[in-house]
């Protein structure tokens, strides 16, 4: 008794335990638990799995949504418009002006398309979806110098939107990084 008690086996009601069997039980315990994990860690495992896809948007390219401008005092919703994406001002800032009145499209060279509200206005049209993923063929409008031009569209990263304005040739072009708004931002006509 006194042999098997120094090399590390302990008593049981059965009289001594071999310490080769204590070893090959703990072995073949570890060896069980690496092939198949705990149901419970499973389940955990599948259910995060889950939330990924309900977390993240439908496609990692997806540029609809509300996006702040460059600038930060407005911003643009993005939806497809049939085959293409559009745009329209959906808040600002700063929506009315001194006198209390909404602003305008008051720098438009089109006198008639001066008292329109910028709350609302479309400022980007017919952007077609390119091969290599980015939007391009489109228009944009910028109210705070009234002038058109056309633009470009791609992502940066999941919330950062190259906008790039040019006019015929992208060799004279100007890109504006705009940031991902979030969806609840309040509408600067008063509807969610």
């Amino acid at each position: 008794m006194l042999r098997n008690l120094c090399l590390g086996s302990s008593p049981t009601a059965s009289g001594l335990r071999s310490p080769v069997r204590r070893t090959s039980a703990r072995r073949a315990l570890k060896a069980s638990s690496l092939k198949t994990p705990p149901l419970n860690t499973l389940a955990a495992g599948i259910a995060a799995f889950g939330l990924l896809f309900v977390a993240t948007p439908a496609s990692a390219d997806d540029i609809t949504g509300i996006w702040y401008d460059d600038t930060g005092r407005g911003a643009v919703r993005l939806a497809k418009c049939g085959q293409s994406i559009c745009g329209r001002i959906v808040w600002l800032k700063s929506p009315l002006k001194k006198s209390g009145e909404p602003l305008t499209d008051e720098l438009n060279p089109k006198a008639s398309k001066r008292s329109r509200p910028i709350c609302g206005l479309q400022v980007i049209g017919r952007l077609k979806r390119m091969n290599n993923g980015s939007w391009d063929n489109g228009w944009i409008y910028d109210p705070k110098v009234g002038k058109s031009y056309d633009v470009a569209v791609e992502l940066s990263s999941r919330n950062r939107l190259k906008v790039t304005g040019y006019l015929g040739t992208k060799f004279l072009s100007r890109t504006l990084t705009w940031r991902r708004a979030p969806g609840t931002l309040p509408s600067c006509d008063g509807s969610t």
